[in-house]
């Protein structure tokens, strides 16, 4: 299975095509909108969230609520695109109102992109570098929930930190109680004290012109034992889940399990000890691992922590330099959010949700559902025996 995105920021529409799906999955409009919905959510988000209501149209590979099997296209229209057609119309002349940006922002795309295409206007640049971009991978996201779901695999998140402000550690087992908890929170928070103190951190930076990052969790339940694969480097699934939340935008760490904390322990506080019970089969009491050992899952939850840089676009700019001149300039100001983590949990959710869906593919084999799901008891059947 695979997949692409089209489309700018502030362009007519954002695409997504997905290739490899198998026939007869259960899809519904309502499913797939309602994750566009909750990416759209969250404390500190600027005011485009207010101009879009994103909903994806299925232009193909679906029929009757299921899948063909053939590519599966959605479109999410851009309804600020209303305010934008002389500026990003794809034919004609530049209207005189189409100012040229020639100060890239630090910490944004902006001048490598120019630099690397050649670019003079670096809205050439970041349309497509956009977190907007987002979007079309939530939807990408929904379509894969679907297919986990129907192997009751079960993805979640929530934010961890805002800024310097942390939520105490919240375990796999307790976060699918508390989903609907942190669905209402305005940060994606479990925790209310952490909650309030990460709104008022929020609004500080948003006072002061600045912006804020934070961490989010990711945690999958009931992956199987036997997704991804140890022989090659490419097939490992803790690289390839580590490459999805790393290609969000902003995000500029990923660790798995215990991550950076396993490496100031000794091996006897960081690896798993193994048990095995008539009813359960093999087991860890602990899950430092975060359910992949070898680029294997080993059956326990997958816990995927990402790390999210503050939003480079700031109201009060940082120094930059005017690309036509080389003369100091305060960066360009775009309108943006002053936080987005809980957004870009939402988007790791997609990202983890895809990748899961991927490797329960290359698993199972098998052209449609019904096939996928055969295979799918053999293989419990099989594991029970060991």
């Amino acid at each position: 299975m695979r997949f692409l995105t089209a489309g700018e920021s502030h362009g007519p529409a954002l695409t997504a095509v997905i290739e490899g799906l198998p026939a007869q999955l259960p899809l519904t409009e309502e499913a797939i909108n309602y994750e566009l919905a909750r990416r759209q959510r969250g404390y500190g988000r600027g005011g485009r969230m207010q101009i879009e209501q994103d909903r994806a149209e299925v232009l193909s590979g679906v029929r009757f609520g299921r899948t063909l099997g053939t590519p599966l296209t959605l479109l999410i229209r851009n309804i600020d695109y209303a305010n934008w057609q002389e500026i990003m119309a794809p034919f004609g002349r530049k209207p005189e109102r189409a100012a040229i940006i020639t100060q890239p922002r630090p910490g944004h795309a902006d001048l490598a992109g120019a630099l690397k295409y050649g670019f003079t206007d670096l809205r050439c640049v970041l349309e497509r570098a956009s977190a907007r971009e987002t979007a079309a991978r939530v939807a990408v996201g929904a379509v894969a929930k679907a297919l986990l779901a129907a192997f009751c695999i079960e993805v979640y998140s929530y934010v961890e930190a805002v800024g310097e402000v942390a939520a105490p550690p919240l375990e796999p087992a307790a976060l699918k109680a508390l989903a609907g908890q942190i669905e209402k929170s305005p940060v994606r928070c479990h925790d209310a004290q952490a909650e309030a103190k990460m709104l008022a951190a929020i609004e500080a930076a948003k006072s002061a012109g600045d912006s804020l990052g934070g961490i989010f969790v990711v945690v999958a339940l009931g992956v199987p034992v036997g997704l991804g694969s140890h022989v090659q480097w490419d097939r490992k699934l803790d690289g390839r889940l580590a490459a999805a939340l790393m290609s969000i935008q902003a995000v500029k760490g990923v660790e798995i399990g215990a991550g950076f904390t396993a490496a100031a322990r000794p091996g006897s506080l960081v690896h798993d000890e193994i048990f095995w019970q008539p009813e359960r089969g093999y087991f860890r009491k602990t899950n430092n691992a975060g359910g992949l050992e070898g680029g294997i899952s080993n059956g326990e939850p997958i816990v995927c922590r990402a790390a999210m840089k503050a939003i480079p676009t700031l109201s009060k700019p940082l120094a930059s330099v005017n690309m036509q001149d080389h003369t100091p300039y305060s960066a360009a100001v775009e309108r943006s959010d002053t936080c987005a983590v809980p957004a870009a949990a939402v988007v790791g959710e997609a990202a983890v949700a895809w990748e899961l869906a991927v490797a329960l593919k290359e698993k199972l084999g098998g052209d449609s559902l019904p096939e996928m799901l055969a295979n799918y008891e053999t293989y419990r059947k099989y594991l029970s025996t060991r």
